[in-house]
């Protein structure tokens, strides 16, 4: 919950415009006046307590005097941020990795109309990410560490899990480790270690948790929840596992509300997930029993669960083990899977290429990626935005296929790839080739983006107010015969048409075939939109008619779009009413 604190009219306008923003995730905390329910202290200390982060329309040097006293540690502070009497500046004041007012500072940024972030995070400002930032648990000397890195101080990267991280900066690289104890620094140079392992870290270590293990429990009914929590913990340490990357405790849906079971994962911090019985019967395992078939219809209910709470390719890293109570039998039962770590695929369309169209998820997964693959000209595009460190792998026109072999193997390698493409990624462009390579042992991510048609539409008009189709005119990878079968099932549907890639210097016929098409089903003044470099410098627009549409004037640069029998132009603009009933004068 956002806690949103004013003190004047002018932060009240503010607040209330954040309110009607986020009205699900917001809280209004007022002060003095008419209506008003106590001091500005009072209601900074309230929203204190009661919300994840706030944001106080108050000056700094008062909200700093406001919170001071109520401070207990990062981890558990609330993010703060100030927003000054104009509006002009959101100030990430407070908690801005652990707390959120640095993503909170931008959030109110877009809300508020001229507002512009304000983040002195120092990781952030030189475009680094925080080691906290990383959506994993963090612990040992994250601060020494951090501040090597930014110092540009040489620093290793150990991952015993190929976890996919964003991308680093060169200072920081990547070696092999076997021993914990040496990983783990031992006196050594800085170290940022990837694990699931349980190990205490030195000084100039940094040890980051991934999510790795589920942990697969059993138990009779009205098993103590102290006896469920002392066996998963003991099989963690005898493991040599950290219960920091415990995902979640996993069992059959019969014991979905087991007290014990449910407050043991309360207390580990972790969710509970159950499943079927059935589901569970059909995993094969070590360890079958007839209790639990005769209890619950399963022969194993922790291994099984523990390892298809993993997923595909699971290691069963503790096998099932009984608690130990002197003088009673055991009353739970629980098992240790390893999920195999996964790379991630993110295929990013940039939009048709003015920056503004870049939509907010393709800059963050540009972020997010430690290796980026794609055409030179869209390298070039969106090069400023990535991070240091991050590795480019670019290649010219016509090598589609092997940058799609190439960022699915990287992503197999275990790290975090965005392939990107112009348009949207799955129009025309990488994410068909790269699915066609991608198997089930990565984690693929859409990002969609505004296409070339989208583009040249909203600046022709409403040209796709109806049923539309697009289709490329290039016969490189398309036979002829084909492309024209769709153009003509197109021109006799009277869907609107976009041509893509619709004339170049080795294939100017295919334009003019493809309209004379059209021209048997159309009239000769049927609305023609031509844009070339849709958002880009040099960007053209043209409201011609098929009639009068000169080929000559078309290149791979342009958009063509073709209206339908019911498209009119109306002041200079192409309009496909949304039904056939056209209404109004053209």
């Amino acid at each position: 919950m956002i806690g949103l604190v004013s003190a004047t009219a002018a932060g009240r306008r503010a607040r209330d415009r954040l309110a009607a923003a986020w009205p699900e995730a917001t809280r209004v905390y007022d002060t003095g006046g008419a209506g008003g329910a106590g001091t500005v202290r009072d209601a900074v200390a309230r929203a204190f307590a009661e919300c994840d982060r706030i944001v106080c329309f108050l000056a700094t040097g008062a909200t700093v005097r406001l919170v001071a006293p109520l401070l207990g540690d990062k981890e558990s502070d609330p993010g703060v941020v100030c927003v000054d009497e104009a509006q002009r500046y959101a100030v990430a004041l407070l908690g801005g990795h652990a707390g959120g007012a640095n993503e909170l500072a931008h959030a109110v940024a877009e809300v508020l109309p001229g507002c512009r972030p304000v983040v002195t995070t120092a990781t952030d400002a030189v475009g680094v990410p925080g080691l906290d930032t990383l959506g994993l648990p963090v612990e040992g000397a994250v601060a020494a560490v951090s501040r090597a890195v930014l110092d540009g101080e040489p620093v290793r990267l150990v991952r015993h899990v190929p976890f996919p991280l964003p991308a680093l900066p060169p200072n920081v690289i990547e070696t092999a480790g076997d021993g914990a104890e040496s990983d783990a620094g031992s006196g050594g140079g800085y170290t940022v270690l990837v694990t699931d392992r349980a190990l205490e870290p030195d000084a100039r270590t940094a040890v980051l948790r991934p999510a790795t293990l589920a942990v697969g429990v059993g138990a009779s009914r009205g098993a103590p929840a102290d006896e469920i929590t002392a066996l998963v913990e003991r099989a963690l340490a005898d493991a040599g596992l950290s219960p920091r990357s415990v995902a979640e405790l996993a069992t059959v849906e019969a014991k979905a509300d087991e007290p014990g079971i449910v407050e043991a994962a309360r207390r580990l911090g972790v969710p509970v997930r159950t499943y079927p019985a059935g589901e569970l019967a059909a995993v094969p395992v070590p360890h079958p029993s007839d209790a639990p078939l005769a209890a619950v219809g399963t022969p194993s209910v922790a291994e099984a669960a523990a390892l298809l709470a993993c997923g595909e390719g699971a290691e069963l890293v503790v096998p099932k083990r009984k608690s130990e109570v002197p003088g009673r039998a055991a009353m739970a039962t629980c098992a240790v899977a390893r999920r195999r770590t996964r790379g991630r695929l993110a295929l990013v369309g940039l939009g048709p290429g003015a920056r503004d169209l870049l939509t907010p998820r393709a800059r963050d997964e540009l972020r997010r990626a430690s290796v980026v693959v794609g055409l030179d000209q869209y390298v070039d595009q969106i090069r400023d935005l990535l991070r240091p460190g991050t590795r480019v792998l670019e290649s010219g026109l016509g090598a589609e296929e092997e940058r799609a072999r190439t960022a699915v193997a990287e992503a197999r390698a275990g790290r975090a790839v965005a392939l990107i493409g112009s348009g949207d990624a799955g129009v025309y462009a990488m994410a068909s080739p790269a699915l066609a390579e991608a198997t089930a042992d990565i984690d693929v991510v859409g990002v969609p983006g505004v296409t070339a048609a989208l583009a040249a539409a909203a600046l022709l008009g409403a040209p796709l107010g109806h049923d539309h189709v697009s289709i490329s005119l290039s016969d490189l990878h398309t036979p002829w015969e084909v492309i024209e079968r769709r153009v003509r099932a197109a021109a006799e549907s009277d869907l609107v048409v976009t041509f893509y890639n619709p004339r170049s210097r080795g294939r100017d016929w295919q334009l003019p075939k493809a309209l004379a098409l059209l021209a048997e089903h159309r009239a000769p003044d049927t609305p023609v939109g031509v844009v070339r470099n849709a958002s880009r410098p040099g960007e053209r627009v043209t409201v011609t008619t098929l009639g009068g549409l000169d080929p000559a004037a078309v290149d791979m640069m342009t958009v063509v779009t073709v209206g339908n029998t019911a498209t009119r132009t109306v002041a200079g603009r192409m309009v496909t009413p949304r039904g056939y009933r056209w209404q109004g004068g053209s």
